[in-house]
C-alpha cells in the first residue's frame, strides 16, 4: 500500500479527524490527510515527533528491552494515536492518528491501525 492509499484507508476509520506519516528521525512529514484549523498536522507530526523519541529514551534508560507498538493520548474529545513501524528500508516512521472520542471505537481504530501498517510499503 503507498503513503496516499495508507492514509485515505486511515481516515476510513469511525470519528478519524486527521492522519499523518511521519519520519521520526527527521520529524517530517511524509504525508497528511484530514485536519484543518483545528488540527494541524504539520505541527502534530513535529511535536509527536518528541514524544515519541522522549518514549524511545525512556525505554533506554529503564533497559527495556522490547518494542514500541503504539502511543495513546488521551483528551477530553480526542484520541490521539501514534502507531510506530520500522519500515523495510530501516526508516522509522510512525503513523498518526487523531479520532474524534465521541464518535470511535478505540479498539477497533487500534486494530485497523495494526492492519494498515502490515500492508504499507515505503
Amino acid at each position: 500500500m503507498t503513503i496516499e492509499t495508507t492514509l485515505k484507508e486511515t481516515m476510513t476509520i469511525e470519528g478519524a479527524l486527521g492522519a499523518a506519516l511521519v519520519d521520526y528521525d527527521s520529524g517530517m512529514s511524509l504525508g497528511t490527510v484530514g485536519g484543518g484549523r483545528e488540527l494541524d498536522l504539520d505541527v502534530a507530526a513535529a511535536t509527536n515527533t518528541e514524544v515519541v523519541r522522549a518514549k524511545v529514551r525512556a525505554l533506554e534508560a529503564l533497559k527495556i528491552d522490547d518494542k514500541i507498538e503504539d502511543i495513546l493520548i488521551s483528551l477530553s474529545r480526542q484520541y490521539h494515536i501514534i502507531r510506530l513501524i520500522n519500515a523495510a528500508d530501516g526508516s522509522r516512521l510512525f503513523l498518526y492518528l487523531a479520532l474524534d472520542r465521541e464518535r470511535s471505537n478505540l479498539a477497533l481504530a487500534r486494530h485497523t491501525l495494526r492492519r494498515i501498517e502490515s500492508e504499507l510499503s515505503v
